[in-house]
This record gives C-alpha cells, sequence and structure tokens, in this order.
C-alpha cells in the first residue's frame, strides 16, 4: 500500500512540475531552472559515493563495475552543469570550443559514455552477484 501511495505521488508531482514549469519564483526563476539547479547538489553527492563506494570494495567484480558507474556519473555530472549553464546563460561550452556540428556531436557522444559506462557497470554487477 505505501508503495502505491507513494508511486502516486510522485507521478503526481512530476505531473505538476510539467504542467507549472514556466511559473515564476522568485529572483526570476522558473521551476525548472530551480529545480535543475537543486539537482546538482544532490548529484554530486551520488557522484561522491560511488566513488568512496568503489574505492572501499577495493576492485573486485563488485568494484569494477562501481567504478565504471561513478565514471559514468562523472560525465553525467559535468553534463548536467554544461546544460544548466547553456540554459542559464546561453553559454554553450561543446558548440563555442568545437563549432555547432562537432559541439553536438561531442554532446551526443557524452551522452553514449554516460549510458555506456553505467549499463557496463552495472552488467559487471549483475555478472559478480551471479556467484
Amino acid at each position: 500500500m505505501n508503495t502505491i501511495l507513494s508511486s502516486t505521488l510522485l507521478v503526481s508531482a512530476a505531473y505538476l512540475l510539467q504542467e507549472h514549469q514556466h511559473t515564476s519564483v522568485s529572483e526570476g526563476f522558473s521551476q525548472s531552472e530551480l529545480f535543475g539547479l537543486l539537482e546538482l547538489p544532490f548529484l554530486l553527492i551520488a557522484l561522491v559515493f560511488c566513488f568512496l563506494t568503489a574505492k572501499r570494495l577495493r576492485g573486485g567484480k563488485f568494484g569494477k563495475g562501481m567504478n565504471l558507474i561513478a565514471w559514468g556519473f562523472l560525465v553525467m555530472a559535468i553534463g548536467h552543469i554544461h546544460m544548466q549553464i547553456d540554459h542559464l546563460y546561453g553559454y554553450n561550452l561543446f558548440n563555442e570550443l568545437l563549432g555547432n556540428s562537432i559541439g553536438k556531436i561531442a554532446w551526443f557522444t557524452a551522452l553514449i559514455a554516460t549510458w555506456g559506462l553505467s549499463a557496463l557497470g552495472f552488467y559487471q554487477i549483475y555478472k559478480a552477484s551471479k556467484i
């Protein structure tokens, strides 16, 4: 019952945020901008604990998988910081350094790297858990 209630609340909150994402909050930030900024500290905390967990596991099959996930989170964190800078200030570092076409390819490559490293890490942990 608790799972159903929490899932319903989560879906309702997500719907409300999506409906009102352009509602102005104090200081001129929209709700989507505010939540995008609030997401960053939690992402960085998750990143720190990923690397700490990988270090604590000291290699091995679980440690290698966690290390891959941590690197995937690092790429993701850099991408999210880049997205916030682009969204808030209109400055796209990839396009500025690499040009519009290659910048888009670099952004796509970063997405693939994030997903690929995370998936490979979870797969390694999955394989290790089948002992």
